[in-house]
């Protein structure tokens, strides 16, 4: 990750941008995005320091309408993630703190457990690894054989599986709007960052609208756009955020699932393969997949943003990841193509299931950094330059681990308030 380089862009607004006596700031720290992680900042700023004024910006008309609103509603383990890295300690912590916010807030979560199965032989040592990662993350994990499996998921077949018993189910959309009121900070709606100025004792942002706000620091959580919004501020994040379209079906007999089951993960990909994952309402998520966006909030096939598309297509890394993973992705597309392909997918877990069972369901875009040379990003990416803090690579675990993020970056934020304390690029 090379280091962010400070830079700016004049903001109009009718003479000094920001006036170095503070008089003039609107907020101390104004927060760009208003999914979990951006609320989840707010939040914590508030706890660990009261009194200090917040502001989001949200260029959507709601919270959560990216990301956060549009994944299976899973509180991840952490099982998956490399020990040590903040995906796995902000995981194992967050799920434990997400279960506890949900029942002081009334909002409805459930710890269900989950089943990661191998249905063929070759999965065999992945399972395994994943027994010991599990341990040394420091979660309950129980080896399972065939006739435990069913004990668990009567229709699910499988030649082994692990029970993680910490894994659960919430509803991240509900969470992030407690999150919003619980802050206490203004949050608006309906504003998109256009531009940004950075001077040494602050910064302002102005908004599509024509409004402008300014700040001390700026934190921005644009998960879709971060990359984008890091430019703006005149930093090059050494990355570039290439989306992927994770497409969902709903099963038209949920009583086929009892909990959660998922296949036994590639360790070379960042996603988790295609799984069956019953929600707070009783309904049973099939999916997701992973096949690149034409769009940043590319949904659909049809929603092509040529600009963002040429974007990723120019960036470096885009290529080097598709000629190193062609096969993985040929099969993904064939998979968004086809139902038949995807029902085939889902049989290797659920023999029972039959196409007229999968009804399709709202698909997610998932925000993956990717490096220069082609590296996927594979931890959560903070970075800080003067009077700003840049979360550049938030996908799944965010979430579940959004409280811990969110307690980290503000950790940041208020650094960066710290007068006596020179601000240099890292």
């Amino acid at each position: 990750m090379s280091a962010l380089s400070a830079g700016q862009c004049t903001i109009g607004v009718g003479g000094d941008a920001v006036r170095a006596s503070g008089h003039d700031f609107d907020c101390d720290v104004l927060v760009v995005g208003g999914g979990i992680v951006g609320l989840s900042t707010a939040y914590a700023l508030s706890r660990s320091a009261p009194g200090t004024r917040v502001t989001v910006l949200e260029k959507e008309q709601g919270p959560a309408r990216h990301q956060t609103g549009r994944n299976s509603g899973v509180i991840h383990s952490g099982i998956y993630y490399r020990p040590g890295s903040l995906k796995a300690r902000f995981a194992v912590r967050g799920a434990a703190e997400m279960v506890k916010f949900c029942a002081e807030y009334g909002i409805g979560h459930e710890v269900t457990g989950k089943l990661i199965v191998a249905t063929d032989r070759d999965e065999l040592p992945r399972l395994h690894a994943l027994v010991q990662r599990g341990r040394e993350n420091g979660i309950p994990v129980r080896e399972l054989g065939p006739a435990q499996i069913s004990e668990y998921e009567p229709e699910v077949r499988g030649l082994a599986a692990i029970h993680v018993a910490t894994t659960g189910i919430c509803d991240y959309g509900a969470v992030a709007a407690q999150l919003a009121t619980a802050s206490g900070a203004d949050v608006r709606y309906g504003e998109e960052v256009t531009a940004v100025d950075r001077r040494p004792w602050g910064v302002a942002v102005r908004t599509r609208s024509g409004t402008v706000v300014r700040a001390r620091v700026l934190v921005n959580c644009a998960g879709l756009h971060c990359d984008r919004v890091a430019r703006l501020a005149g930093d090059d994040p050494g990355m570039r955020i290439v989306p992927f379209r994770g497409e969902y079906y709903d099963l038209a007999r949920p009583g086929l699932v009892r909990g959660l089951v998922y296949p036994v993960p590639d360790p070379a990909f960042p996603f988790l393969g295609v799984h069956l994952t019953r929600g707070i309402d009783g309904g049973v998520h099939v999916g997701p997949n992973a096949v690149p966006a034409l769009a940043r909030e590319g949904y659909r096939w049809s929603a092509v943003r040529p600009l963002e598309l040429a974007g990723t297509l120019g960036w470096p890394g885009s290529w080097h990841i598709a000629r190193r993973h062609w096969r993985y992705g040929a099969g993904e597309l064939r998979r968004s193509l086809s139902k038949r392909a995807f029902t085939s997918a889902v049989r290797r877990l659920l023999p029972a299931v039959t196409e007229d069972d999968l009804r399709p369901a709202p698909a997610g875009v998932r925000a993956q950094a990717f490096l220069r040379d082609g590296t996927l990003a594979d931890d959560f990416l903070i970075r800080e330059a003067p009077r700003t803090v840049h979360v550049l690579n938030a996908p799944s675990p965010a979430a579940t681990a959004s409280l811990p993020i969110g307690r980290e970056v503000a950790r940041r934020a208020l650094t960066a308030l710290e007068p006596s304390r020179p601000r240099t690029a890292r």
